[in-house]
């Protein structure tokens, strides 16, 4: 069943997916959520871009579902933030949330060498 959010959103009005962000989730969801490559890759798009990104604009080598997916882990777990503008959907890296919680954690991560399973974007 969609939320009422989602259902305006659909219909073309600005607004928030989940009306407050979520709060940052713990240790273990975080990193849980940043293990995938592709969520990994996501957040460090979002991680070098200064304003928000449509959804659409991930050159990911999946299909919108399974993007949908991995944007949905990472939401869930307090990582990015989602809002609705016109028809698109902006997200945005929660980096200073992160870094309160969890200090040096993301610029940690974001600058380990990259795997043979890493996904450019």
């Amino acid at each position: 069943m969609q939320g009422e959010h989602e259902v305006g959103a659909q219909e073309g009005y600005s607004g928030s997916i989940d009306p407050e962000p979520r709060p940052v989730g713990d240790v273990t969801t975080v990193l849980q959520a940043l293990a995938d490559p592709m969520r990994l890759a996501i957040v460090a798009a979002l991680a070098e871009s200064e304003d928000a990104r449509p959804c659409g604009t991930f050159a990911l080598p999946v299909t919108k579902g399974t993007l949908s997916h991995h944007l949905r882990v990472l939401r869930e777990a307090g990582i990015i933030q989602q809002r609705c503008e016109g028809t698109r959907r902006m997200t945005t890296l929660r980096r200073a949330d992160i870094e309160a919680v969890y200090p040096g954690m993301l610029d940690s991560i974001l600058r380990a060498p990259s795997t043979p399973h890493s996904v450019p974007l």
